[in-house]
């Protein structure tokens, strides 16, 4: 195994368990483009590469599919598990805010939602903490116009602020800890540089590291830039690490994309057969804006 990658598993065997964590990263990176449902088996072989035992594994499997992430099939012995459909929008916001290009255009205008306390608060408030929001007051959630509104927060009642003023200014100050997310994406690049260098003067990992990588990668990355708004340049400080970390994921991805894809050929498996080749938007995560 490379050196990077095992100081990379070295350090996450030093986190509390993020077992059902990974498991959603392997899934919205790696399966949903594929068609969404994959053997146990195939996650057990992967989760082998970072010595996480398979009790642990079919433990967190069990517990997401309890709390509706996915449903459970059974053919004989073997076990397969589908994303359920009502959390692909889930999936595909947090696809959108983890490959898609920066947003260039700026309106000068915020998004403000204001959620009641209804029996579905708390599935709101996480909804749009995953989606980017910020909030700056109990109750009150904040994005740049446009923000696609997760499902949970479609009852929520909408209006329009301008950020052109100072108060504007305030209010984006007070709903996002940016300073927070920017020692986090620091502290991704910290992680994961040595890996760069190592692919650009050694090159290609094999299929499996690369795998094992691949979603290591986006694991560590979607932590923060799911709690990034990725706000407009132009309300950004001029050294914001957020581009910086971006250009590295997408860089690290792009190398690890072929011989990572080449293992679930070899290793993916559904109740039909081998999983089905990803579509061509796969190859098309972190263009360039």
């Amino acid at each position: 195994m490379a050196h990077p990658l095992a100081r990379i598993i070295d350090q996450l065997k030093r986190e509390p368990s993020r077992t059902g964590s990974i498991i959603i990263t392997v899934f919205g990176d790696a399966i949903v483009p594929r068609g969404g449902s994959v053997w146990l088996g195939t996650l057990l072989r992967f989760f082998e590469t970072l010595d996480i035992d398979s009790g642990v594994v079919r433990t967190a499997m069990s517990r997401l599919t309890a709390e509706g992430w996915f449903e459970r099939e059974k053919a004989g012995r073997n076990s397969f598990y589908r994303l359920v459909q009502r959390e692909r929008q889930t999936f595909d916001i947090a696809t959108r805010h983890i490959y898609g290009a920066p947003t260039s255009d700026w309106t000068g205008r915020f998004e403000l939602l204001l959620i009641g306390n209804g029996g579905n608060r708390d599935a709101a408030r996480e909804a749009l903490k995953n989606a980017g929001f910020g909030s700056p007051l109990p109750g009150v959630w904040v994005a740049p116009s446009g923000a696609p509104i997760p499902e949970e927060a479609a009852g929520a009642i909408r209006l329009e602020v301008s950020a052109e003023d100072e108060a504007g200014r305030r209010l984006l100050s007070a709903s996002w800890p940016l300073e927070r997310t920017a020692d986090a994406y620091l502290k991704f690049m910290k992680t994961f540089e040595p890996l760069r260098g190592w692919i650009d003067r050694r090159g290609q990992l094999s299929d499996a590291d690369a795998f094992t990588a691949r979603i290591l990668l986006i694991h560590h990355y979607r932590r923060v830039v799911l709690r990034d708004p990725l706000l407009p340049t132009a309300l950004l400080p001029r050294d914001w690490p957020g581009r910086v970390a971006r250009e590295t994921c997408g860089e690290i991805y792009r190398a690890l994309l072929g011989p990572s894809e080449q293992w679930l050929d070899q290793h993916g498996t559904n109740g039909a057969g081998p999983l089905p080749k990803a579509g061509a938007e796969l190859r098309r995560r972190f263009a360039q804006g």
